[in-house]
């Protein structure tokens, strides 16, 4: 888990931001910044570049390494620093709160604007950087890319998904984006992993899923990581979340995610509530109805 910086935002000037901000400008070519270009990217004078980099040195926001030259590079958390005083400014947040959840390839926080919202910062690549820039769609078209980059364009990638899909689907109301940082709602209710339904709500909840998989469906996109640990269940509904992977319908694997997506929903069900569904209950049946747009309820299949 990266350090929660939002305390740190009170204590840093301005100053401070144009370091952080040249920084991450080097970065666009290099993953170490040069020493000697920092007063070009940050746009100040050589002394002040000095005093700034120990204060950002100090607070963890960057690290310092000697190669062939003395180079510096954003820490998460000087990204975080930044998307959360971008996202401040825009007066699109106005306070921090407490975590929501930490993942492998995110973490999410509370945060208050005019209603409680969710903060989330995409972290894919700060560990496991080569896998994720080989498996993901959206690293494949730069030659020159790091964590900051992956997770940038991971970002940006759920929050066009979120805004295409959003109202018609189930799926959390963005509110904002910057850097690798998404603003939405805050979601109600429990996780799916975490929740155990009555008898009589089993295939309704189910149901309930697989119309906003087919909702997804129409309106162009795969869900490809579908799972029971990102779905949230309340007493209105499902909502459906962590969307950076998702395909288009008319991508060439869309199908098959389609079908791994049906399989993992279904075979959790299954697992977990067996008396009430069937084993025929087939992902192939499901997923042509769904490739064709007529499906409108399990009662033909179960």
């Amino acid at each position: 888990m990266v350090r929660n910086v939002a305390g740190l935002l009170p204590e840093l000037e301005e100053e401070d931001f144009y370091l952080l901000s040249g920084v991450e400008q080097g970065m666009r070519f290099s993953e170490w910044v040069q020493r000697e270009k920092l007063p070009k990217f940050a746009n100040l004078p050589e002394e002040e570049v000095d005093y700034r980099l120990e204060r950002c040195l100090k607070r963890g926001l960057i690290e310092k390494k000697t190669i062939q030259y003395e180079g510096y590079t954003l820490q998460f958390e000087g990204y975080d620093v930044l998307a959360l005083r971008a996202l401040v400014e825009q007066d699109t947040i106005a306070e921090f709160g407490s975590p929501l959840g930490v993942g492998k390839e995110s973490d999410v926080y509370e945060v208050k604007s005019y209603k409680p919202l969710a903060l989330k910062y995409h972290r894919e690549g700060y560990t496991n950087f080569r896998e994720v820039h080989k498996e993901r769609d959206y690293t494949s078209d730069n030659d020159h890319v790091s964590w900051m980059y992956t997770a940038r364009k991971a970002a940006e990638r759920e929050h066009r998904i979120l805004e295409e899909l959003y109202p018609d689907v189930a799926v959390p109301q963005p509110i904002g984006q910057n850097r690798h940082a998404i603003v939405m709602e805050k979601m109600d209710g429990v996780e799916l992993s975490r929740t155990r339904l009555e008898d009589a709500q089993v295939l309704g909840v189910l149901e309930l899923l697989l119309s906003e998989m087919a909702r997804a469906y129409a309106a162009g996109y795969v869900h490809a990581d579908m799972s029971e640990y990102n779905v949230f269940v309340n007493e209105e509904g499902v909502k459906i979340f962590d969307w950076p992977q998702a395909v288009p319908t008319d991508h060439e694997n869309a199908g098959e995610f389609l079908r791994r997506d049906l399989t993992n929903v279904v075979g959790y069900f299954r697992r977990k509530y067996p008396q009430h569904v069937p084993d025929d209950l087939a992902s192939d049946d499901l997923a042509r109805a769904i490739e064709a747009e007529s499906f409108e309820s399990l009662e033909r299949y179960v």
